[in-house]
């Protein structure tokens, strides 16, 4: 069985990573949280995540956010939400948070995995330009696209259901770019990351003064998204008193923002996702009856990724596509993809993601191995003797995490580029194999080469 020293383990994920215990104490951070939050690694171990984050001494619950700590220990699930955190001159800015209970031996308390990224779009939007991709060959997903193609270029609003990181935007995305609203702004809006506290002034917008804070006039995200696509996800959050007031948008095509008095007219489609099972929510009188029917017009079940494994190999090699020397990973071997294909990906898409990329890092150029491959769920934190491991169940070996900065890369000259084209007849692959630099890098070189 191998043990991985915590702090290289931490250092192999790409954003602001801290582990927190159940009293919002730092057990462990990376390099990229300490950055986020102007702080030094020594100096962050110890103190609350609210001191750290916020510069409060109260944690966040208390000063009007809802803590993703609180939720991920109270429902035992992985929680994600949006809240505000200061910035080095003390503005507010919008910070994504996903606190991810951890697995532990009986005699820890509990502790999550606090994950930050940043919110890149002003007010939360986005534009699809070009349809997010359903990667695979699945007769699942063959199945999914054939219904999402039909319901396209309609104006029926579509309810996207299934688990947690199968790709709902991404299905959201496809039926966008192939509905003749393709032109106009594909808006996103996560209810479950907002918390309540926001989502009503984020749907809906305000008005000069609607509440302590608001100095002026802000259009939400309906009005945001008119002439195209507002994408509602995991509506199943979106408190009961503002269930009414989407429903009246949804009927009457009307607005009204927070604190104001008129109502604006807006042309938008809906489309809205949920993990939780809304039928359920009516019968238990937390979701409506009529906003769900309203919103099951053409309802659509997206597949786990356990049910399509099939797709398992193109999805990874979409994602080593898309990654800073990615593509030098290609082929995969056979024991790389036996490993991919033993897992069960509780986690679905978004979890191969993040498994294929920290793969990346840790395979550090060299060619990636199963022993690269982690999976979150198999992972295990020990205390021992006051220090604390992540113990691996799957290999029975030490992963050996070779140093970046020890490996040898050799810088492209011109000069090395033309002799080793020469060597291989022109054969790009074969050159770049030859230069230990991906097709793609070496492609762009030549490219570079040709402009000068």
């Amino acid at each position: 069985m191998s043990e991985l020293p915590l702090q290289s383990m931490l250092d192999g994920v790409p954003h602001p990573y801290a582990i927190i215990g159940s009293d919002y104490r730092i057990l462990a951070a990376n390099q990229q949280y300490c950055k986020q939050f102007d702080c030094s690694l020594d100096s962050v171990v110890g103190r609350t995540c609210h001191s750290v984050e916020h510069r409060s001494d109260v944690p966040c619950r208390q000063h009007g956010q809802e803590c993703p700590l609180d939720r991920a220990l109270s429902d035992n699930q992985q929680s994600r939400m949006i809240n505000i955190h200061p910035d080095k001159a003390g503005n507010d800015v919008h910070l994504q948070v996903t606190a991810t209970p951890l697995k532990h031996n009986g005699d820890m308390p509990p502790m999550v995995g606090m994950l930050v990224q940043p919110v890149e779009s002003e007010e939360m939007q986005r534009k699809a330009e070009t349809p997010r991709v359903l990667v695979g060959q699945s007769s699942a997903l063959l199945r999914l696209t054939s219904l999402l193609y039909r319901a396209a270029p309609t104006s029926t609003t579509i309810l996207i259901e299934g688990e947690s990181g199968v790709g709902k935007e991404c299905a959201a995305s496809y039926v966008h770019h192939y509905s003749s609203r393709n032109k106009g702004p594909f808006v996103v809006v996560d209810c479950g990351a907002l918390g309540e506290s926001l989502i009503e002034s984020e749907l809906f917008g305000y008005e000069k003064g609607a509440f302590t804070g608001a100095q002026q006039r802000k259009k939400g995200l309906f009005e945001a998204a008119d002439g195209g696509t507002l994408f509602i996800d995991e509506i199943g959050e979106m408190p009961l008193e503002l269930q009414t007031k989407l429903l009246r948008v949804l009927e009457m095509g009307t607005l009204r923002r927070l604190g104001g008095t008129e109502y604006n007219k807006v042309d938008v489609r809906v489309i809205a996702a949920t993990n939780r099972n809304l039928l359920e929510m009516v019968q238990e009188g937390t979701f409506r009856q009529d906003l769900y029917y309203r919103l099951a017009a053409f309802p659509v079940e997206m597949p786990s990724l356990r049910e399509r494994k099939e797709d398992i190999p193109a999805l990874t090699e979409y994602f080593l596509g898309m990654m800073d020397e990615g593509d030098a990973q290609l082929p995969l071997s056979s024991e790389v993809i036996e490993s991919l294909l033993s897992y069960d990906y509780p986690g679905n898409i978004r979890e191969l993601r993040n498994i294929i990329e920290r793969a990346v890092i840790l395979a550090a150029g060299e060619p990636m191995r199963p022993e690269h491959l982690i999976y979150p769920s198999r992972l295990e934190v020990r205390k021992t003797n006051d220090s604390v491991t992540v113990f691996d169940e799957t290999y029975s070996q030490d992963i050996q995490v070779p140093n970046p900065l020890l490996v040898k890369r050799q810088r492209l000259t011109d000069e090395l580029v033309v002799a080793a084209l020469g060597r291989h007849e022109g054969h790009r692959g074969r050159a770049a194999q030859e230069l230990g630099v991906s097709e793609r890098t070496l492609y762009r070189y030549i490219r570079k080469m040709r402009d000068v």
